[in-house]
């Protein structure tokens, strides 16, 4: 079974977290939440408390097939522990995903350096050794990128596409009738 953790700071932004997390768990990923905040818990960008699974010292020595990082906040850029993990995966070619303000923290870990990359929009000149397109979703290579809450769907949907397979993935799509909507891309 493929696993991936999912990272809660305080000021995460909860659709990003939680719909990535709902998606892939539908997709029966193993997904472990890991605080940053040094409490089991973290405080959303909207006031909403979320336990999580682990705190991150228990959980950074488990070996996931992908770490997320979702956004709300440039407080992920600012977690030591975080980057140190990130740098680990680029290193070994793991796959890694950040979203809306999230690709910041995979910018100052180094690992977007001459790399397709988006982020919420405005956020661009905080990431300038990146090659940021104008898409919803970007892969390249080990590392997705997306751009925001709205597209939160497509960017899990393909995060449960690269970890299952793309028929996993639309089956997950049909019961959120993801392709009837239209909008975005995975």
């Amino acid at each position: 079974m493929a696993s991936a953790a999912v990272f809660l700071i305080d000021g995460f932004e909860e659709t990003e977290a939680l719909t990535t997390v709902d998606i892939l768990r539908r997709g029966d990923v193993e997904v472990t939440t890991v605080s940053l905040t040094g409490r089991g818990d973290a405080v959303s960008s909207r006031g909403v408390s979320v336990r999580a699974d682990a705190l991150f010292d228990d959980a950074k020595d488990k070996d996931f097939d992908m770490l997320v990082v979702p956004g709300g906040t440039v407080e992920y850029a600012r977690h030591e522990g975080l980057r140190t993990l990130v740098q680990k995966y680029d290193a070994a070619k793991k796959r890694l995903a950040a979203i809306c303000a999230a690709p910041l923290a995979l910018e100052r870990a180094g690992v977007l350096k001459d790399r397709r990359a988006v982020c919420y929009p405005g956020m661009e000149p905080q990431i300038p050794s990146a090659i940021l397109g104008t898409e919803n979703v970007v892969t390249d290579g080990h590392v997705t990128t997306a751009k925001g809450p709205a597209i939160t769907p497509f960017f899990a949907l393909k995060l449960l596409e690269l970890l299952c397979g793309k028929e996993r993935a639309d089956e997950v799509a049909k019961d959120f009738l993801i392709p009837l909507i239209g909008g975005g891309q995975r």
